[in-house]
């Protein structure tokens, strides 16, 4: 009979599982976590349960600390204010705790990134003329800007990993300096008001990680994958030497607490 604490094998998890556990993992004990909507909420819950206890949640629509029973819905669910210290708003949320510093770290996704964290959620082409046109920055920018870390959780495709984004909804770690247009760090530019940067990308193949220069480099493979496959999916010269192995496995525990106790309505998870 297995161990609780040993890893699960493959097959014996889903890629969304995965993908949970390596974002819970990001989380540190005493945080301050700014959770959206899907796998933000069942990495923050995870964490709770797990590593980070003393985690404190802040759901993006306003309730702080709350401690759902199970998962909700949605940021605007009624279960995300039980046992909060304070059922809010979006004004609280973002300018009373953000916009303050009291944030560690924030969980967010995006369309498009590239190589030094730039995310794109706004268009494809052109921004007077676009091929395509997304729903927009939502809270994207601000969260990554004040928050001390960021982790952007992302599907793994070539076209959504770019040498440079064809618009930069949120600054990553190097981006263009007005009104000249040549490539700075983040801290040059920010200044006074920096507080830092991405600091992962999860996707399903891989965690990436920046370096001192904030270049993305990747870190760990997910099992299954090898690096070499992981660099096809970028347009960008992906720097892969520097994996350190295979990103750990699920454990047996962490999915029975996924499965049982975190969602067992089965709202995000399959």
């Amino acid at each position: 009979m297995a161990d609780r604490n040993d890893f699960a094998r493959p097959g014996e998890y889903k890629p969304i599982d995965l993908l949970a556990v390596a974002a819970a993992r990001e989380v540190r004990d005493g945080d301050v976590v700014f959770a959206g909507t899907g796998l933000p909420m069942l990495a923050i819950m995870l964490a709770q349960l797990t590593s980070a206890p003393a985690s404190v949640c802040i759901y993006e629509a306003g309730s702080i600390d709350g401690r759902p029973i199970h998962l909700p819905s949605s940021v605007g669910d009624a279960r995300c204010a039980y046992q909060a210290s304070m059922a809010a708003g979006l004004t609280e949320a973002f300018f009373g705790q953000l916009h303050t510093g009291y944030v560690d770290l924030a969980f967010l996704g995006g369309a498009e990134i590239d190589k030094y964290g730039n995310v794109n959620t706004t268009v494809l082409g052109n921004y007077c003329s676009p091929d395509k046109r997304f729903t927009g920055s939502g809270g994207n920018p601000d969260i990554n800007a004040l928050a001390r870390r960021t982790v952007f959780i992302m599907v793994q495709e070539k076209r959504r990993f770019r040498e440079n984004v064809d618009y930069i909804t949120s600054p990553g770690w190097r981006l263009h300096k007005w009104p000249g247009g040549e490539w700075a760090h983040k801290k040059e530019i920010y200044g006074k008001f920096f507080r830092g940067g991405p600091e992962a990308v999860i996707t399903n193949m891989g965690v990436f990680r920046f370096d001192e220069e904030g270049v993305m480099y990747l870190e760990t493979v997910h099992p299954g994958y090898t690096p070499e496959q992981v660099k096809k999916n970028c347009t960008f010269d992906l720097n892969i030497s520097r994996v350190s192995g295979e990103t750990k496995p699920p454990t047996y525990h962490e999915l029975d607490l996924l499965y049982k106790t975190v969602d067992p309505e089965g709202i995000f998870l399959p």
